[in-house]
């Protein structure tokens, strides 16, 4: 009876000792495994590095352009663009003395435009003054002709000088102030009017000093 308990014993230890051997053998094939991945995995990410340097090394360097590669049709449409996108340049601010002195020439000059149209204080002692001088020359001995030429016609013909001083005067200040730039429009329409004003003063003016428009009376009339 003894040795056949020892026998069993005997039997189930042979099979533990089985059993611990396969598990060895299972937990070594797992591990060689395992690395086998490992290095596997590994080989592969080292080729790819590999791989990849590889390529930028072959990879044909990228030269930057210079000036002179450039096509110039390329060149010109940057210049187009350049100047598209400049802002114009503003003309220059006139000074605020120059506007001033603008502004007073032009309201001078249509001033004077109608001073020559209308007569002056000056026009009229000018003329007073060719009458005096006339009737002190014909005083007895004139002719009733040499008397009103005297008298009258060198009146007329002083107020028609005086008139066409104030004229010419006018029209040159107007033509300056249109003339020099920068000038506000007010400005410019108020010299223009000043221009023809004076133009016009001074066409009646020049046609009253030569009789163009009105003649001197005869001593039979």
């Amino acid at each position: 009876m003894r040795r056949m308990d020892t026998k069993t014993t005997t039997e189930k230890t042979g099979e533990t000792g089985d059993g611990a051997e396969s598990a060895g053998a299972d937990i070594a094939a797992k591990t060689a495994k395992t690395a086998k991945t490992a290095k596997t995995a590994k080989t592969a990410k080292t080729a790819k590095t590999a791989k990849t340097a590889e390529a930028a090394e072959t990879a044909p360097a990228v030269e930057p352009l210079d000036a002179d590669d450039l096509d110039p049709a390329d060149e010109i449409d940057k210049d187009d663009d350049e100047d598209d996108e400049a802002p114009f340049p503003d003309e220059a601010p006139a000074p605020a003395s120059a506007g001033i002195g603008g502004a007073a020439a032009a309201v001078v000059s249509a001033a004077l435009g109608v001073v020559a149209l209308t007569g002056t204080w000056t026009g009229k002692v000018v003329a007073e003054r060719e009458t005096l001088i006339g009737q002190i020359k014909t005083s007895g001995s004139g002719t009733p002709a040499q008397q009103i030429s005297e008298i009258y016609g060198d009146a007329w013909h002083s107020v028609a000088v005086v008139n066409g001083v104030f004229s010419l005067v006018a029209l040159l200040v107007a033509v300056l102030v249109l003339v020099l730039p920068g000038r506000p429009s007010w400005v410019r329409a108020v010299a223009v009017a000043g221009a023809v004003l004076g133009g016009l003063g001074l066409l009646l003016s020049v046609g009253t000093y030569f009789d163009l428009f009105l003649s001197l009376p005869t001593a039979g009339s």
